[in-house]
C-alpha cells in the first residue's frame, strides 16, 4: 500500500467520478475518502455499455455529495496537495466540462446524457 495516511488530502476515482477528499479510514484493500471537491462528474447512462443509448434502463449518475463517504478501491486513491476548491463551484465545473464535451457528440447517447445533466443541475443547485 501507498503512504497514504488518515487525514490526507487525496484524490480519488469513484465509479466514472474524480473527487478530492480527506482520507477518514484505511483498509487493507480500500481507503474510506470524505468528499471536498468534484473534479470530474460521473459518466451517464449504462456503464457496462458504454456510450449507448438503446440499453433498458438509462442512469441518472449524481455526483457524491459535499462530505458523503466513499470507500475507494486503494489503487484509485493518489496524494493531492493543491488548493482544494469549494464543493459547489468544483460540481459546477464538473457539470460545466461534461456539457461541453457532451455538446460536441451527436449521438443519441450525449443527448440523453444532456437531458439527465439538465435534471441533475436542477436538483443540486
Amino acid at each position: 500500500m501507498s503512504d497514504i495516511q488518515i487525514g490526507d488530502k487525496v484524490t480519488a476515482i469513484y465509479k466514472t467520478g474524480k473527487y478530492i477528499g480527506e482520507v477518514t479510514n484505511i483498509r487493507p484493500e480500500t481507503i474510506l475518502v470524505r468528499v471536498l471537491a468534484v473534479v470530474t462528474h460521473p459518466t451517464q447512462g449504462d456503464l457496462h455499455s458504454h456510450k449507448d443509448a438503446d440499453v433498458p434502463l438509462f442512469h441518472e449518475r449524481r455526483a457524491l455529495a459535499y462530505r458523503e463517504q466513499a470507500n475507494i478501491p486503494a489503487k484509485m486513491v493518489k496524494p493531492y496537495t493543491d488548493e482544494i476548491p469549494e464543493y459547489k463551484e468544483s460540481l459546477t465545473n464538473a457539470i460545466q466540462k461534461l456539457r461541453d464535451t457532451l455538446a460536441s457528440d451527436d449521438t443519441l447517447w450525449a443527448k440523453k446524457s444532456l437531458e439527465n445533466i439538465s435534471t441533475l443541475e436542477k436538483e443540486y443547485f
